[in-house]
């Protein structure tokens, strides 16, 4: 295996817009983000991906891009991005950014140009006169009517993302174009957005499903992974850079498939196996989280997949401590516990913002406090069916992707020390005592112990490109082993809100999230969500 820069990077994901506001409109911006750097580099950071900060009408939050070579004026100018690209280089971070290339926003000029009747641009996108029965990712029809015209128009998101048609060789050569403007400026690279998804093999009627119905014609085609060997040769290749990409509905194999190293595609993928872990079907139907299938689904993918990207929450899931851990009495110690894990797995960890201190899922009352514009599809479609509005909302609240987007708690001030002025998005209650400030001032804090463990895991050989192999996984408990030649590490969680009895481990007890400095009073029993690691 190669030891690109990238393999032992801490990547931590910005959702711009929820991170730092430098002008009080309530909105983060790119200096904010320039003014947090040291922050950034304190904690352990290595890299930084961006969520979109490309003009957007903002119907998906920036994920509708209407220029993709401009900056959105809400985040700033091309000379604050500039700027914080030099600042964060200073600093020895580099910055990737998320490349949305399955649809633009229906307000970019080729798909304006496109209604306007031009038939160079209608080529760049999906137009028919006639639908077939594809279904939408965020709900519904996957194809709206072209106004005033007797044709419609794909999009598998939102009616205000319509499709790109890859099978145009001008898309593609405008894709590298786009690409190669943002890699001269010095990006290190690209989270690429349902990058599995961007090549219809056909526009036929699909099988017909509960939903996504029509996904068999675009799913991993081998069209796609031509796309993908393609961009990498042409673009890639050349520049000092890696890809991660946004993979839908892919186990392991495909996983390999897509970022196998003799494969040239991707560099490394986000699975979603054990993110679907809590959940039937759907994730707007919950079922009770169990330990067990999170710890199958993190085991079968780290012994399966050449390299992981690890991950356990984004600005599309709810907070990992409120799903996996406990956000109220042991929200501490679940949030340590889960930063072991994600730190001491095999692959790359990529961290979210606030992650790091614990953050919880959003506080909402009411729809109204919702700006999620899938959650809000998903409720009016509730609403047709005549669903109480009781269990919409139990339904909504618990996994909208607002939780994730939450302003960053920074303190205990009305703004968070996020914003003077008003919040886009509503700024959760308990900002009073979990924020950055707090919990930087306190040895137990979960702030402390992510840069302790960060700071493990970069002198760490095992941890870093050592092998893989589960130990245990009884009752709940994750015991694993990392090894590289004599250097050998042991992990034992307990992801259990109660007690439990830990597993016979030999080696010397280094790092534990309830302070322990041996085992020797531990009488074989782990105190829930605890966190060990040894060294043999």
């Amino acid at each position: 295996m190669n030891r690109e820069w990238w393999r032992n990077a801490i990547v931590y994901q910005i959702y711009p817009r929820s991170f730092n506001d430098s002008n009080g409109d309530g909105i983060g911006d790119i200096p904010g983000i320039t003014e947090k750097l040291d922050y950034l580099k304190e904690l352990g950071v290595d890299c930084l991906w961006l969520s979109p900060v490309y003009a957007s009408p903002n119907c998906d939050n920036g994920y509708d891009i209407s220029d993709y070579k401009s900056i959105h004026p809400d985040f700033g100018t091309m000379e604050d991005f500039d700027r914080l690209l030099k600042e964060a280089g200073d600093r020895g971070i580099k910055i990737i950014m998320d490349l949305v290339i399955n649809h633009t926003s229906d307000e970019h000029e080729w798909f304006q140009k496109a209604l306007a009747g031009d038939e160079k641009y209608r080529e760049y996108y999906y137009f028919r006169k006639k639908r077939n029965n594809w279904g939408s990712f965020f709900g519904g029809k996957a194809w709206e009517k072209v106004p005033g015209e007797d044709m419609y128009y794909l999009h598998l998101f939102s009616k205000k993302q319509p499709d790109l048609n890859w099978h145009n060789p001008e898309v593609y050569n405008e894709v590298c174009d786009i690409m190669r403007f943002w890699l001269d400026k010095g990006v290190a690279g690209f989270r690429c957005d349902v990058i599995n998804v961007i090549y219809k093999n056909s526009l036929d009627n699909g099988k017909r499903r509960l939903v996504l119905t029509g996904i068999e014609n675009y799913l991993s085609t081998e069209g796609n992974h031509d796309i993908l060997r393609r961009l990498r040769k042409d673009v890639l290749s050349h520049y000092d850079c890696f890809t991660v990409g946004e993979t839908v509905f892919v186990d392991p194999a495909q996983a390999n498939l897509l970022m196998g190293e003799g494969r040239k595609e991707l560099d490394m993928v986000f699975g979603f196996e054990h993110m679907e872990c809590d959940q039937r079907w759907l994730k707007w139907f919950k079922r009770p989280y169990a330990p067990e299938r999170l710890i199958n689904a993190l085991d079968k993918w780290q012994r399966n997949c050449e390299w992981n990207a690890n991950y356990l929450e984004n600005h599309d899931q709810p907070r990992s401590v409120s799903r996996f851990g406990d956000s109220e009495e042991c929200r501490k110690p679940s949030a340590k516990m889960l930063c072991m894990l994600n730190m001491c797995l095999r692959g790359t960890p990529y961290i979210y913002e606030g992650e790091e201190i614990g953050m919880t899922n959003g506080d909402f009352k009411k729809m109204s406090e919702i700006r999620d514009v899938e959650s809000r599809n998903v409720n009016d479609i509730l609403v047709r069916f005549l669903v109480p509005k009781s269990i919409r909302q139990k339904m909504i609240f618990r996994v909208t992707r607002d939780n994730a987007r939450t302003p960053m708690q920074w303190d205990n001030t009305a703004g968070a020390g996020f914003t003077e002025g008003v919040p886009w998005l509503k700024i959760n209650g308990n900002h009073e005592w979990i924020n950055v400030e707090h919990d930087s001032k306190r040895e137990n804090g979960v702030l402390p112990f992510y840069k302790k463990m960060i700071a493990y895991r970069k002198q760490s050989e095992a941890l870093q490109f050592g092998d893989y192999k589960k130990l245990s996984s009884e009752k709940g408990v994750y015991a694993f082993e990392r090894s590289a030649g004599k250097n050998k590490v042991t992990v034992i969680l307990n992801m259990n809100s109660y007690e439990e009895k830990m597993p016979e481990i030999k080696g010397k007890l280094v790092l534990s999230n309830y302070n322990r400095e041996n085992t020797d009073d531990m009488n074989g029993i782990m105190k829930p969500y605890e966190a060990l690691l040894f060294e043999e």
